[in-house]
């Protein structure tokens, strides 16, 4: 796999024709964006100042006007910047996915299944809507690999009736087979309760988690700092956990600056980092040719891609059993 200067090399070399065409029409799409935001919000202020003068008071109808406006503003966005964002896909994204690697195959608009999000068994809360984009799948290094961004609901009801919306997750999902089927399950979770608690209340809560499977301690204090891991199997959990495997999880962690929980489950390692936004999406409001943001995206692709090297790097060892 092409290092990270090397792939951001081929990011200015290149992609530059096509990322000075992207950036001439991303100015246009900006402008038009400001324009119907513009627009839209005086015609908001208009039709609050006619109704505020005809009654001389405050009431929800601010709100609805307010609701109407963020629902045609997220409309006009989204089809405003559709063109400009299929562009950046195919002419961005893909050929950077291509230079990683050749058998990797990428389809904007397709998505991990439910399913298999599912079998991870990493969210446990009921999904009522699914949606994801941006699959790419393919071999690397003898094994198979997908990802894709992927964002999971929850739906609810208040004492009035009224239905909300909550993000189980959103962000990067990743799966890859191994050459192995696990005979008990290992999920590797953020360690939430010993960084509010402490680790004295912290690990009590933990062990005493009914709702998890046993609580599997682990001789790395920075990786028992950073997560917490539950298995059906305590020495298969500290077999599958490496020094090496909890260093490249430390070190994912680390460079999402996100929340990671992993998986190992049925043959399948599935990783899921919580970024809290699609991924692969063009920047409107920003320059493709800052450095900054051509890095976002490359360590994001090498993040994901990388963990597969350890995979390889663990097979003897995954052999012997």
């Amino acid at each position: 796999m092409k290092s990270a200067s090397e792939l951001t090399d081929f990011y200015y070399t290149e992609l530059y024709d096509s990322l000075q065409e992207l950036e001439q029409e991303r100015n246009a799409v900006r402008k038009k964006v400001l324009t119907l935001f513009g627009i839209l919000g005086a015609l908001s202020l208009l039709i609050i100042g006619a109704i505020y003068n005809s009654c001389h008071c405050f009431n929800e109808s601010y709100i609805w006007v307010g609701v109407g406006a963020t629902a045609i503003g997220g409309f006009g966005f989204r089809w405003l910047i559709s063109g400009y964002r299929s562009g950046f896909k195919e002419k961005i994204i893909r050929p950077l996915i291509e230079a990683i690697e050749k058998e990797l195959h990428y389809a904007p608009d397709a998505a991990i299944p439910q399913s298999l999000f599912q079998f991870s068994h990493l969210f446990e809360q009921r999904i009522d809507r699914f949606r994801g984009n941006d699959l790419v799948r393919g071999t690397l290094d003898g094994v198979s690999l997908q990802f894709s961004d992927i964002h999971a609901e929850h739906r609810s009801r208040d004492s009035k009736g009224r239905e909300h919306w909550s993000t189980i997750f959103q962000g990067l999902f990743i799966v890859a087979d191994f050459n192995k089927h696990f005979k008990g399950r290992t999920l590797i979770l953020p360690d939430l309760a010993e960084n509010l608690f402490g680790s004295f209340i912290g690990g009590m809560l933990q062990s005493r988690n009914f709702t998890k499977d046993q609580l599997v301690r682990m001789d790395d204090p920075a990786f028992e700092k950073a997560f917490v891991v539950y298995g059906t199997d305590q020495i298969e959990a500290r077999y599958i956990l490496t020094h090496t495997m909890m260093q490249r999880l430390l070190k994912l962690k680390k460079d999402t600056g996100s929340k990671v929980y992993v998986s190992f489950n049925g043959e399948k390692i599935m990783i899921a980092i919580d970024y809290d936004k699609d991924l692969f999406e063009p920047t409107v409001f920003s320059s493709l040719l800052s450095i900054d943001q051509a890095m976002g995206y490359i360590r994001t692709l090498r993040s994901s891609i990388g963990i597969v090297e350890e995979l390889k790097l663990n097979e003897k060892l995954w052999s012997k059993t």
